[in-house]
């Protein structure tokens, strides 16, 4: 199984990838989120000069947020500084397009999208438009050695529903899961699986990464209780966003006193200005930190109820049953001001 970060794009985030690498590393994995973090491609850049194995990819780019050929070029000039290292992660657009306001764009247009970008990238002309106008281009100098379109940049795809992971198969691209709970990542697998083998895509093609959140527990209470709000709990805040966004329902399956606390949380909404803007506060801080009015509601518990954390032995048994599922790749993904718990998890990746 291959081991990878995932890191909040972020101007010395290339000093965690290359500690990453040190570390043995496989992949690194970049968010690509315009109004929470600093720009996707300037930040591989700077750890594609600074590495020389590790593999960087978008963690997911959003199709709408670039045109074509400027996102073509980006991955051609990284390319340029680390040869066939280069992953093209791309998904419909959750967070990078919700802190707009806007919903996902559509699997056609995001299809469309990776097929341009992809044409490009082994020097075809391809059909464009802009503006509703449309123009043949093509990168006119790729002689000149100032970018690289001769090493493969693959892809992969986020998808979670049916026709995504459909989508997945037929672009023969490998498929970017996000969770914490084993059954249910298992389930989406098999998913996943069923719809490789339908459209005829060989079990040695087929390549599968779950990024996951969580903190490694130690044996002192005090310690795990602070190593949860400090490094797992923004992705339990992401819960109460999506909820607050109407993107997903509360889950059902929460304690009791659990349940109490998402009650609790719901009215927060109606303070959040401005009142034609609220997204603007629900995303505030979305996989970095918790805002202060989270801070009373999110609870150590609540955190290590809907987060990847365990103590070294329940996260090596875990990390094993998704491998033995048929995971590739697991992804785990660092909060902000947190990349130092990356030693941790090198030290339960070296005992799977």
């Amino acid at each position: 199984m291959e081991f990878a970060v995932a890191v909040a794009s972020e101007t010395d985030s290339w000093k965690h990838v290359k500690r990453a690498e040190e570390l043995g590393f496989h992949s690194s994995w970049f968010y690509d989120t315009q109004l929470l973090n600093p720009d996707v491609f300037i930040c591989m850049a700077l750890a594609a000069a600074n590495t020389s194995s590790i593999r960087l990819g978008t963690g997911v780019l959003i199709p709408s947020n670039r045109i074509e050929p400027v996102t073509a070029n980006a991955f051609a000039t990284l390319n340029k500084l680390a040869p066939g290292r280069i992953d093209f992660g791309v998904g419909t657009g959750f967070t990078g397009r919700r802190t707009m306001g806007l919903k996902p764009i559509a699997l056609a247009k995001m299809k469309r999208y990776i097929e341009r970008v992809q044409s490009m990238l082994l020097g075809e002309t391809i059909e464009w438009d802009l503006e509703g106008q449309a123009r043949k281009i093509r990168f006119l100098n790729p002689d000149l050695g100032l970018i690289n379109i001769d090493d493969p940049v693959d892809l992969h795809i986020s998808a979670m529903g049916p026709k995504a992971r459909r989508l997945v198969a037929e672009m023969k691209a490998g498929w970017l899961n996000f969770g914490n709970d084993p059954v249910s990542l298992v389930r989406d697998l098999r998913d996943m699986q069923q719809a490789w083998q339908g459209t005829g895509v060989d079990e040695a093609a087929q390549h599968s990464t779950v990024f996951a959140l969580g903190a490694v527990l130690s044996g002192i209470d005090a310690e795990n209780r602070e190593k949860l709000m400090a490094q797992a709990a923004p992705w339990t805040a992401v819960m109460f966003h999506n909820m607050l966004d109407g993107v997903m329902p509360v889950p059902l399956n929460l304690p009791e006193d659990i349940s109490a606390i998402v009650d609790e949380y719901q009215p927060l909404l109606k303070d959040y200005q401005p009142e034609d803007a609220k997204y603007l506060t629900i995303h505030r801080g979305h996989l970095m930190f918790l805002r202060e009015e989270e801070k009373k509601l999110i609870t150590p518990e609540l955190v290590q109820a809907t987060s990847f954390s365990g103590s070294p032995d329940e996260l090596v048994d875990r990390i094993r049953q998704l491998g033995e599922a048929g995971y590739n790749q697991i992804a785990i993904q660092l909060v902000h001001g947190q990349e130092s718990a990356l030693e941790e998890w090198a030290d339960v990746f070296e005992r799977v």
